[in-house]
């Protein structure tokens, strides 16, 4: 059951992260308007199960008026709410206060804050750490995303074969990552990724919604565009079966997707995801509606 609604505020960021999804930067396009946001949450509430809606990006912040009229109109509206952030904007634990405290004052929930090696190195003073810091003092909820360097874990996972190795630091294989993080990583046969361990692609409990309307299951997965059919249409409708690519990733995962659509595999594979977005790469001119959008496959935009 659908629980959760993503706004991509903005694909545009301060970063421009080795490990990031969606590509972006600060030369990222595609930002939300005011009425875009006015019209997910007025489809989200149409579901009847949607309980929180989250701002991300990109950075959602460097749209900093459009953010609090879109945390205050979505709290209006009776939902939860929180944003996820990186915080280049607090310059010291005082600036960030004021920063902050629009937020407080119209009831965000939770703040989630990038703190990393891809963000900050290791600093140990550095924006994400003010901006935690001034948040706690706000009595606001809030948390810390650290995600490090991919490692190799030598202890094999729960359910895997003696000996396999686990890759630990956080870093998911699909976007920029597979550009910059996956050299000198172990791989395994292709033919073993037979399923999606991450997304609950039969019944999502979320979805992240773009500024061109794409409502992904997955980064660059698209159940359908809402400026097409309402987004609640599109979410009642939706059925694992009839989404050409996410039916053959729930019964088989990405193994069974390429050779459905006889993409020919390399031999082996970091995981799951680095798989997964290979196939799904070579496949988006075959199905642009629903690999979509090309932002995300680090391709020129045709939105």
């Amino acid at each position: 059951m659908l629980t959760q609604v993503h706004l991509l505020l903005t694909y545009q960021c301060t970063f421009e992260c080795d490990h990031c999804f969606l590509y972006s930067s600060p030369f990222s396009e595609g930002t939300m308007t005011l009425r875009t946001i006015q019209q997910v949450l007025e489809e989200a509430r149409k579901t009847g199960s949607v309980r929180w809606i989250y701002f991300e990006g990109g950075e959602p912040f460097l749209y900093y008026a459009l953010l609090l009229e879109g945390v205050k109109i979505a709290r209006l509206a009776g939902f939860r709410v929180g944003i996820v952030t990186n915080a280049y904007w607090a310059t010291s634990e005082e600036d960030a206060e004021i920063w902050l405290k629009p937020f407080q004052n119209i009831g965000l929930d939770y703040l989630s804050i990038s703190d990393d090696s891809f963000h900050y190195g290791e600093a140990e003073n550095n924006s994400a750490k003010w901006a935690l810091s001034a948040a706690q003092k706000l009595g606001m909820q809030t948390s810390s995303i650290c995600i490090s360097e991919p490692y190799v874990d030598e202890q094999p996972g729960q359910g895997q074969g003696k000996g396999t190795p686990v890759i630990g630091g956080g870093a998911m294989f699909k976007g920029r990552a597979v550009e910059k993080l996956t050299g000198g990583l172990p791989r395994r046969p292709w033919h073993e990724l037979n399923q999606c361990p991450h997304e609950e692609l039969q019944s999502p409990s979320r979805v992240h919604v773009d500024p061109y309307g794409h409502v992904q299951a997955c980064q660059g997965i698209s159940l359908g565009n809402m400026f097409e059919k309402p987004l609640s249409v599109l979410l009642e409708r939706y059925n694992v079966d009839s989404h050409p690519i996410c039916a053959l990733l729930a019964r088989g995962g990405p193994a069974a997707l390429a050779e459905k659509y006889r993409v020919e595999p390399e031999n082996d594979y970091i995981d799951e995801c680095h798989f997964c977005y290979l196939v799904r790469r070579a496949l988006i001119d075959r199905f642009p509606k629903f690999l979509a959008p090309r932002q995300v496959y680090g391709l020129q935009a045709n939105n």
